[in-house]
């Protein structure tokens, strides 16, 4: 019989999850429900706990994407050796505490967030428990072409006697479907940083801020702009206003909101002057 895939005792999943939960409290302005999905994370997906090794594990595998071959091989091999390494009944407990956590402090429904990569993550945890060297060699393979850009992300299979329709539903009712990818990125950045030192999160914030600025200072050139002396004054605030983001120390929901807004703004000048 064909073993059934356990999404709760998929640690990047569960963590996925999570994020989703945290983004949609956010977008909502619910602080209260935040700071809990923020309480979980940062008791759970500390940098020594087996769950933030696990999750490592699957984070390299699924979040690089468009390497060569070699390199993903090696990168394979890397994760797979560090995986041997993690106790597994001590994750095992693990896993059950945040699970338990998970239903009492916000809602077992938190397992049911629509989580696009959800195939990968499955395809990833299962070849991680497979003792059929057969399997293991086909799952790696299907995880390289996954890595080297080679295979698209199929949609996924229904799981729990929810339909892929409903998971669907669901998420376009939670984030609206009208979040941009370059948002949707923001977000599970400042997310992940809950969980560790929020450097990695600066950098990319920084970045983002960086590729907006010159975005806007390229705006300024657009026809339109140009020729309207209020539009041009206000595209430079909003340019000035990022400068100011920039020297900040700390990142915060106001920090994020601001990113967010502009990079709706840069999507629609950037739109308009491609229809122009």
């Amino acid at each position: 019989m064909k073993n059934r895939h356990n999404k709760k005792r998929n640690t990047a999943f569960v963590f996925e999850a999570l994020a989703r939960e945290a983004t949609v409290a956010i977008i909502k302005g619910d602080n209260e429900r935040k700071e809990k999905v923020v309480s979980i994370v940062r008791k759970h997906f500390t940098t020594d706990s087996l769950l933030k090794k696990d999750l490592e594990c699957y984070r390299s595998l699924y979040e690089n994407q468009d390497l060569d071959e070699p390199t993903s091989k090696k990168i394979m091999e890397a994760a797979m050796a560090a995986k041997r390494l993690i106790d597994a009944d001590g994750l095992f407990k693990q896993q059950t505490v945040v699970i338990n956590d998970i239903n009492k402090d916000l809602s077992p429904d938190t397992f049911n967030n629509f989580v696009p990569n959800y195939k990968s993550l499955a395809t990833i945890a299962k070849m991680f428990n497979t003792n059929s060297p057969k399997q293991s060699v086909m799952l790696e393979a299907r995880i390289v072409e996954g890595m080297t850009g080679k295979l698209e992300e199929q949609v996924m299979t229904p799981i729990d006697s929810i339909t892929f329709s409903t998971f669907t539903k669901k998420f376009n009712e939670k984030y609206g479907s009208s979040l941009l990818e370059e948002q949707k990125s923001l977000l599970n950045n400042y997310i992940s940083s809950f969980s560790q030192d929020d450097l990695e999160a600066k950098i990319y914030f920084n970045r983002e801020l960086g590729r907006l600025k010159q975005s806007l200072s390229e705006a300024t050139k657009v026809e339109e702009i140009a020729n309207d002396p209020e539009m041009l004054k206000k595209t430079q605030a909003v340019r000035e206003r990022l400068e100011t983001l920039s020297k900040e120390t700390s990142l915060n929901e106001s920090t994020l909101l601001t990113i967010m807004k502009t990079q709706q703004l840069v999507k629609e000048i950037h739109d308009d002057a491609d229809h122009s």
